[in-house]
């Protein structure tokens, strides 16, 4: 099979259904046929790429299907990338055609007609740029069996239903909006609305307008929506099915600071660009705080050396033109984050491996200082990275935004940590440099 065979069951069986605003499933279907046919028009075979360089919009919908459609492999540029970082992708991937808006109208065609490619689970569906928070973005192939295999564990698990009314204001440049906003959209039936992107002054009133049901968000997003008047926040909850956070860690204080706001226990889980989702917190049981939750279904989980390791139908076949020595001999990816699993199963990310802090021979796991940092009186946001010490190897040393006493912050870190772990310095700053999705680049900060 491949992702058509499962897109259709709201395509073609849901066609009269609403789906995205005011377009049906059938609008949908005719949308992207006109669009297949205007690229095959160009010239676009199986195998060719096409970078989108696009805002949210139904038109980048209408991009993705097409190039289902004719097996052509979808590359989205993230829209805060730059000259030289856009150079990179459009170097690496080689695309045919590099769409931005100023395209969009010369890609219509009056032809509805679908166009038929033979295709199957392993034909290459897209290639996602890491977000290259350490260096170069590397892209990952990942082929329609990937995007399956997700789509359904998280329909299932999650137990999204065309009775659903779904928000989604991520970039669909990125997995979380694209492998598991688009495709839980288009195989449960859902009705979606899509924004153009996340707006903290207009998220309230979007949320009371459309009433939706489900919400995939990362924590940024759920610390803005703390914002939200307590009687908003209980009637946006009293609609709300299921909030999801994923793509950075939530802080235990924000879900549970969201939870007496909102009434709702937000799910957490955890994904990769290369693997799509691994984890999953359960939608019947308890969301515990801190941790990514359990395996999802068909995926295959250990611990070697303090890292995670994954191996499943949702884990990409390798980088694109790169040889990287990503696998163990026995198949597993090596996500490069450090993780413990309770005795109930429950897995909990200490960090990327390369965040790693190593000091006088001691590991050191920023998260954990970060997490208590974060329960202190003024600090809103924090991030700890390792800076050179000629006595010790490496120091902890904390980036705080907020206003905060930095003597008072140092005593409590030694009344609750070892010695080793207290910051040796707590810095101010009017920001953290993040990715569009949230995740902290912690190689800027050093």
């Amino acid at each position: 099979m491949n992702l058509l065979h499962l897109f259709d069951l709201s395509l073609i069986g849901r066609a009269a259904q609403p789906a995205l605003d005011d377009l049906t499933f059938a609008d949908v279907e005719a949308r992207s046929n006109r669009v297949a046919n205007a690229l095959r028009a160009r010239g676009f075979v199986k195998g060719d790429r096409l970078a989108v360089y696009l805002a949210n919009r139904p038109e980048l919908i209408d991009l993705f299907l097409a190039c289902v459609k004719l097996g052509v492999i979808f590359v989205p540029v993230n829209i805060l990338y730059r000259e030289r970082e856009i150079a990179h992708i459009t170097s690496d991937a080689e695309p045919k055609l590099f769409v931005t808006e100023n395209e969009l109208a010369s890609l219509t065609s009056d032809d509805a007609t679908r166009p038929h490619e033979q295709l199957d689970g392993a034909t290459p569906a897209a290639i996602l740029y890491t977000s290259g928070t350490t260096g170069a973005s590397k892209g990952a192939i990942l082929r329609h069996d990937n995007f399956a295999a997700n789509a359904i564990n998280l329909t299932t698990c999650w137990q999204i239903t065309e009775r659903d009314r779904f928000l989604l204001p991520l970039p669909l440049f990125h997995t979380h909006a694209l492998g598991n906003g688009l495709h839980c959209w288009l195989l449960s039936g859902c009705r979606m609305r899509l924004l153009e992107r996340f707006d903290h002054r207009t998220a309230v009133d979007e949320l009371l307008d459309f009433e939706p049901t489900l919400f995939f968000g990362v924590p940024t997003v759920y610390v803005r929506l703390l914002d939200t008047p307590p009687e908003a926040a209980q009637r946006i909850g009293k609609k709300m099915r299921l909030f999801v956070s994923g793509s950075a860690p939530l802080p235990a204080h924000v879900l549970e600071a969201f939870r007496e706001r909102f009434g709702h226990t937000i799910l957490e889980r955890y994904g990769m660009t290369e693997t799509f989702m691994n984890c999953s917190n359960p939608y019947v049981g308890e969301r515990r705080a801190g941790t990514v939750g359990f395996p999802l279904p068909g995926v295959a989980t250990r611990i070697e050396n303090g890292e995670l390791l994954v191996k499943g139908s949702n884990v990409f076949s390798g980088y694109w033109r790169r040889e990287v020595d990503a696998f163990t001999p026995d198949g597993y990816f090596r996500t490069g984050d450090l993780a413990s699993v309770s005795e109930d199963g429950y897995i909990t990310l200490l960090g990327r491996r390369s965040d790693l802090i190593i000091s006088g021979g001691f590991n050191i796991y920023p998260r954990e200082i970060e997490e208590l940092l974060l329960e202190q009186p003024g600090v809103r946001e924090a991030a700890v990275v390792g800076v050179e010490d000629a006595l010790r190897g490496e120091v902890p040393v904390a980036f705080l935004v907020g206003e905060f006493d930095a003597a008072q912050l140092e005593a409590a870190c030694r009344s609750q940590l070892a010695s080793f772990k207290v910051p040796r310095k707590f810095e101010k700053v009017n920001a953290i440099p993040r990715t569009a999705l949230g995740k902290v680049q912690k190689h800027l900060l050093r």
